[in-house]
């Protein structure tokens, strides 16, 4: 095996650790969220389909369709969130870190009136709701195709306990 596929096997998992950890986060700020009877927000299921059984749980399936947002849910009141989520240990977050799928739905609910969001986590410390009409329109009001940390002042969202508090109610 040559050593730059073993650097980007390595990556991949650490990649796929990160991710996890962050969805256990998110997951767990949603409970909190539901416990205090503001919201409820759950994880989108990945559409796949399962093509064959293997043994106790595993089994090998196939993605349906490309992902949709990560997070969707209603707030106490009625209204509808949805979210994607996106994670980076540098200091900038790309626009193209959202497929086109998830743009699309994204662009779909913001139409029927639902708030629509990207959470974005910088080292798994600091975390930002990003209004999905400012990341679509991300080169007209940054000038580029990213953003830096340090220009999302604004959207920063506290983290306490180990809870994201995107939604920014006491509790």
């Amino acid at each position: 095996m040559t050593h730059t596929k073993t650097m980007n096997q390595i990556r991949g998992k650490q990649n796929r650790m990160i991710g996890n950890l962050m969805e256990t986060i998110i997951d767990g700020s949603c409970r909190w969220y539901q416990n205090h009877n503001v919201a409820i927000i759950e994880k989108t299921p990945e559409p796949m389909k399962v093509i064959r059984p293997l043994k106790d749980i595993q089994f090998i399936c196939c993605f349906m369709k490309k992902a949709q947002p990560d997070y969707k849910g209603t707030i106490k009141g009625g209204q509808t969130i949805v979210m994607e989520a996106k994670h980076t240990d540098k200091d900038r977050i790309e626009s193209a870190r959202v497929s086109e799928q998830q743009q699309e739905s994204l662009e779909n609910y913001r139409q029927m009136g639902a708030i629509t969001y990207i959470l974005v986590s910088f080292q798994l410390e600091r975390y930002y709701m990003i209004p999905w009409v400012i990341w679509k329109n991300m080169k007209e009001a940054y000038g580029r195709n990213y953003v830096l940390e340090e220009e999302l002042k604004g959207y920063k969202v506290p983290y306490k306990n180990g809870i994201i508090r995107f939604l920014q109610i006491e509790g």
